[in-house]
């Protein structure tokens, strides 16, 4: 019984990694890495996931960000605020274009204000990187999950990491619902991708 449960659990996992192993950053063009830009370009797409708005629209955004040069906190801090209000308009970010261009207006001027610019700097200095990710205007609980959810692939030693809307995707496909339990299925490289998935599952109302 137990080894075909185990049979069971692998087959349910190749298949949600096949219909829904990428991650947000992935999808949003993030080559991530532990290096400035593609954690800043992480933060930037945490913080318009963290609006009422649909993920896609985010992802989408996020790519129309980074065209316009907000791919790094300098290069954020010289766009104007009518050159992001423009591109979050072109992302189909209208309904809050306005506050989340002040948003990232202040969040480039946190991140080098507080941390030279370099989030490294801020998983050096935290005990509790959910917890202080919470001090950016704009990112919450939920914010802080998707940003620690997708970067424990790099920052291995948040890893694994599974909040509680992962947690409730696993559950309805039968997988472990616990951390160790669930990153027990996948190699650490797809990790991130597998917790992604479960997100996935838990938001759509077709699993």
């Amino acid at each position: 019984m137990g080894d075909a449960s185990q049979a069971g659990r692998a087959r349910t996992v190749r298949a949600l990694l096949d219909r829904h192993g990428t991650t947000y950053a992935e999808d949003a063009g993030i080559r991530l890495a532990d290096q400035p830009a593609p954690l800043w370009q992480l933060l930037v797409l945490t913080l318009l996931l963290s609006a009422r708005i649909r993920s896609e629209v985010a992802v989408a955004t996020a790519r129309e960000l980074f065209r316009a040069g907000c791919t790094t906190p300098e290069r954020t801090r010289r766009t104007t605020r009518q050159q992001r209000v423009g591109a979050l308009g072109r992302g189909g970010y209208r309904r809050y274009d306005e506050r989340t261009s002040t948003q990232l207006g202040a969040l480039a001027d946190r991140v080098l204000d507080e941390y030279g610019g370099d989030l490294r700097a801020l998983h050096a200095r935290s005990d509790d990187l959910a917890r202080d990710l919470q001090q950016f205007t704009g990112i919450g609980p939920a914010g802080a999950a998707i940003f620690c959810r997708e970067v424990q692939g790099v920052w291995t030693d948040l890893a694994p990491y599974v909040d509680p809307l992962a947690a409730t995707g696993a559950a309805r496909l039968g997988l472990p619902t616990s951390p160790t339990g669930l990153a027990a299925l996948v190699g650490p490289d797809d990790l991130p991708r597998l917790v992604a998935a479960c997100v996935r599952v838990a938001r759509s109302k077709d699993e």
